[in-house]
């Protein structure tokens, strides 16, 4: 699949990886509570904890942010710091490979600030056991010496919030969860949100969109602002070389049939994997591995990347004997489901 500027592009629809113009273009991304559209009662929750905070001079409990990727997470917690006025100190549980690691970033924090850990369910043990007495107490404790003369001595730090997101929530181990006092859980966005956001995002970039084209982009982003970003700026390159004054819905009708992408968001992989479930399968069931054999992926790339969109759309379902499509699939591929090509004798052959 092709971007606009004739390189390979394969990941546009995947909110999971982050493109290198999704963090150099920061000027989408909203600052404020009142710039953040959608998600409307996580925002008011935290409109009264974020003043409560800042009228008590404290600093803002530990917020922990759940739900799929590309959905505002880290935006979020930016927004939080902003809101607070405090500093903003952002890094990913991988990086931090060793205890020293985390005590350098948590003894240089200044008092209040945010400390953003992302896929803070990949923490290692050990880090994550420092983490508890430090959310609690603001305290590190360090064992000095070997032996019988070996002594704890407690280290004070600043207070400060922990921000911690996560795509996998149920990875994170209880003791760590308990010790958030903020749960915000994402979900996918409203079309009338998405179509707010298209607009706020084009205003930011200097083009106009008119509002059917608006629409038709919105039920082609699967819900997810950061998708949506990355079609309106394909979508506003294909209207500079037309030379066109706004992205019209034509504009956007020709840009999505040559990412091969369409109206319900669905990229050429992601109609393959209905269509061999359809036609080769009998709509299903069918096992992961053999369904990733037969479309040329590995199991982990589709559970991870293609499967859960489709679930969420209503196109496929997961069942203890495997993968099945739903007829709400067929109708929008506009294909009957015919006799399985996986059986001899009525025997299935390839499920797993």
């Amino acid at each position: 699949m092709k971007a606009a500027d004739g390189t390979e592009d394969t990941n546009i629809l995947h909110p999971e990886t982050e493109l290198p113009e999704d963090t150099r273009d920061y000027a989408l991304r909203p600052a404020k509570l009142d710039e953040f559209l959608g998600q409307a009662a996580m925002k008011e929750n935290l409109a009264i904890f974020i003043a409560a905070a800042k009228e008590r001079g404290e600093s803002l409990d530990h917020v922990f942010l759940t739900g799929p990727p590309g959905l505002g997470k880290t935006t979020m917690a930016r927004i939080v710091a902003n809101e607070m006025g405090v500093d903003f100190t952002e890094t990913s549980a991988p990086a931090l490979e060793k205890a020293k690691d985390l005590v350098g970033v948590l003894t240089s924090l200044k008092p209040n600030a945010v400390f953003f850990i992302d896929e803070i369910h990949r923490l290692r043990p050990e880090i994550e056991e420092k983490l508890y007495m430090a959310m609690e107490d603001y305290e590190l404790d360090f064992i000095i010496g070997q032996g019988p003369g070996a002594r704890t001595m407690k280290l004070p730090l600043k207070p400060f919030t922990l921000a911690g997101a996560t795509t996998k929530a149920g990875m994170v181990s209880s003791p760590l969860i308990s010790r958030f006092g903020i749960s915000c859980r994402f979900s996918l966005y409203e079309s009338v949100d998405i179509e707010a956001i298209i607009r706020r995002s084009a205003a930011i970039l200097g083009i106009r969109i008119e509002n059917d084209a608006a629409a038709l982009l919105s039920r082609s982003s699967r819900y997810t602002p950061r998708v949506t970003n990355r079609l309106l700026r394909r979508m506003r390159d294909y209207a500079q070389m037309q030379k066109l004054p706004s992205i019209t819905v034509e504009v956007v009708r020709d840009g999505l049939k040559r990412l091969e992408i369409d109206e319900l968001g669905l990229e050429r992989l992601d109609r393959e994997i209905l269509r061999m479930i359809i036609e080769r399968y009998g709509g299903g069931p069918v096992g992961a591995e053999t369904l990733a054999i037969s479309v040329g992926e590995s199991v982990d790339t589709l559970e991870d990347f293609y499967e859960p969109y489709l679930i969420q759309a209503g196109l496929l379902q997961r069942t203890p004997r495997g993968r099945t499509v739903t007829p709400f699939a067929c109708k929008h591929l506009n294909i009957e489901i015919k006799s399985p090509l996986n059986t001899v004798n009525g025997a299935e052959l390839f499920n797993i």
